[in-house]
């Protein structure tokens, strides 16, 4: 592979300074046409590409943009990356992504790293472990653009996108009450979320509006498949449930997957709903009715907030919240 030229390598084969090659590049108005032609031609001629980094420390600012996301390899969260990715783009950024794995302390260094980069701005979806967001707060005080998505922060001043939890979960439950169910099980991630609590308040809402008392007992801290496999049968043997609403589609396909092996018919004797519409609800046998959750606009419209917020000043006065509506989609896993 051919190493990259440089400027000092412009300048040595034209015969000229690297100032001169550096402002030419930049169409600087004290270099001649002339030679700003011969330098761009041999530039475009050898392949020559700006040093990002370089520009980063010069300028004090790169056309970069840090996405901090928990899982990449759930569905939702791909489905903004690209939504992000692709917006981003469009409008002549590049995009960093980091991935915490839920995890606080790797949140903590990858905003590190994107604040060492001299990013134009970070989207942000915190991970399940997060609690302290005193590196966020470091981050607004160091007037760096930040946007959340989806798992939000709410008691810091940012822009924010996140999915009608809320409605989302009230229309699934509302589906199960309406096609039989009474027990319902609710599926959650940990409390402190929250996604889990407007989620939370979407199923109990619910139970009170077809008048059924919301048992604490059927509320359980679930939120993948490998948890549900493990915890399903006891769940089913203790409580007797005709339905579970999960948290996300993995975890409902963990439901699926012990309440086949258990003999039941699904949705006949246990009707099942997820939250998220990714591949998994489609391809689950029965498959699986869900929440979808619209990733791609969501992350079209988070990435959208930064760019304003980049190009049109940070002021942190006036902020801006979005809300991604849902629609409920009916499969097989329910009657």
């Amino acid at each position: 592979m051919r190493a990259q030229i440089t400027i000092k390598d412009i300048a040595k084969a034209l015969h000229i300074s690297a100032s001169t090659v550096s402002r030419a590049l930049q169409d600087h108005p004290d270099i001649s046409k002339a030679t700003k032609e011969a330098v761009n031609a041999y530039a475009k001629e050898h392949h020559y590409k700006p040093n990002a980094i370089a520009l980063s420390l010069k300028m004090k600012r790169t056309n970069i943009i840090g996405v901090m996301v928990p899982e990449m390899v759930h569905h939702f969260f791909a489905s903004v990356f690209s939504g992000i990715e692709d917006t981003a783009n469009t409008h002549g950024y590049s995009v960093i992504v980091c991935q915490t794995s839920e995890n606080y302390e790797k949140e903590v260094k990858s905003l590190n790293t994107l604040q060492s980069a001299h990013v134009s701005g970070v989207l942000a979806s915190l991970s399940k472990e997060t609690s302290n967001y005193d590196h966020y707060k470091e981050l607004i005080d160091n007037n760096t653009p930040l946007v959340f998505f989806d798992r939000i922060c709410p008691g810091l001043k940012t822009d924010r996108v996140v999915v009608d939890d809320y409605t989302g979960a009230y229309k699934a439950v509302e589906h199960l009450i309406k096609t039989g169910s009474k027990r319902i099980v609710f599926l959650s991630a940990p409390a402190n979320m929250e996604i889990s609590k407007n989620r939370k308040n979407g199923y109990m809402d619910a139970l009170r509006a077809y008048q059924i008392k919301p048992d604490e007992r059927l509320i359980i801290e679930c939120d993948s498949r490998e948890k549900a496999i493990q915890q399903t049968p006891q769940i089913l043997d203790e409580l007797q449930p005709d339905a579970f609403f999960a948290i996300n589609d993995e975890t409902a396909a963990g439901v699926l997957y012990v309440a086949k092996r258990k003999g039941l018919s699904v949705p006949d004797q246990l009707q099942i709903c997820g939250f998220g519409d990714g591949k998994v609800a489609r391809v689950s046998d029965p498959s699986l009715t869900t929440v979808e959750q619209n990733g791609y606009a969501m992350g079209v419209e988070a990435c959208k907030m930064l760019l304003n917020r980049i190009e049109g000043g940070n002021d942190m006065k006036e902020v801006t919240h979005s809300v991604i509506r849902t629609n409920l989609i009916i499969r097989d896993s329910t009657r």
